[in-house]
């Protein structure tokens, strides 16, 4: 009776032992993949990866870099629009968006262009439903404390346009940050359920945060690279980590 009591007690020791040690393998084994997933996957920008949608597009060289030249338009009146580069083979939920964005003003640029660029994101094939944010670097330097908080604005297509959040929620959607025109500036936007968050340069406190996305969590879709009215928008160094 002694015997068989002690070989139960080291079967069930030695049961409890491989057991630990494959679950240790198991974890081990997740940890790898998690942080595989949450590796930087640098997009290289070439034609064979960009889609037009009312914008005009390009790759040009630009202070010693290539970069994706984007113009919108000039048949599309309307603002806050489906106007980007949709990249190819991307399909972003959670994660973020990193871009550098450089922004200058056209020649015949209307007097209230601002030089908008900006990132779209969860973008449907449709792309008649997205979200996104974007930048008005000439309005960062104005002397018009009114227009330095409009340096940066967040709008979802179709429904919820700048007009609209700002008539509605007045300061919610629209953030203030130093920027310059004719300057690169990096944007990352980082998502996570209903909530996005925009990184400017190296601050690590970010400079607006949408706690309310309007198209909801759990939506997926492509990224595009965003321009409006009277701008010269260039884009380089885009990195997505989903």
């Amino acid at each position: 009776m002694d015997f068989n009591c002690t070989f139960s007690k080291k079967l069930i020791v030695s049961i409890k032992h491989d057991l630990m040690k494959y679950i240790h393998l198991l974890l081990a084994f997740f940890m790898v993949v998690n942080l595989s997933d949450l590796s930087a996957q640098t997009i290289k920008l070439e034609n064979s990866r960009l889609t037009p949608v009312n914008v005009a597009v390009s790759i040009e060289q630009l202070m010693g870099a290539k970069a994706v030249k984007v113009i919108k338009d000039s048949s599309v009146k309307e603002v806050d629009e489906p106007t980007f580069v949709k990249i190819k083979g991307i399909n972003f939920s959670n994660g973020s968006i990193e871009v550098k964005v450089l922004s200058r003003l056209l020649k015949n640029a209307p007097g209230f262009a601002r030089g908008f660029i900006g990132i779209a994101f969860h973008i449907n094939d449709s792309n008649t439903k997205f979200e996104s944010i974007y930048l008005r670097p000439l309005n960062a330097r104005a002397d018009d404390q009114v227009r330095r908080n409009h340096s940066i604005q967040y709008y979802s297509y179709p429904d919820y346009k700048f007009d609209r959040l700002r008539k509605e929620s007045p300061e919610r959607y629209e953030s203030y940050a130093d920027m310059e025109m004719n300057k690169w500036i990096t944007m990352r936007i980082e998502v996570s359920g209903a909530q996005a968050k925009l990184f400017l340069d190296n601050n690590k406190q970010p400079s607006l945060i949408v706690n309310d996305l309007k198209h909801g969590p759990g939506v997926s879709g492509a990224v595009g690279l965003w321009v409006d009215v009277g701008t010269e928008g260039y884009f380089k160094d885009l990195k997505i980590i989903k």
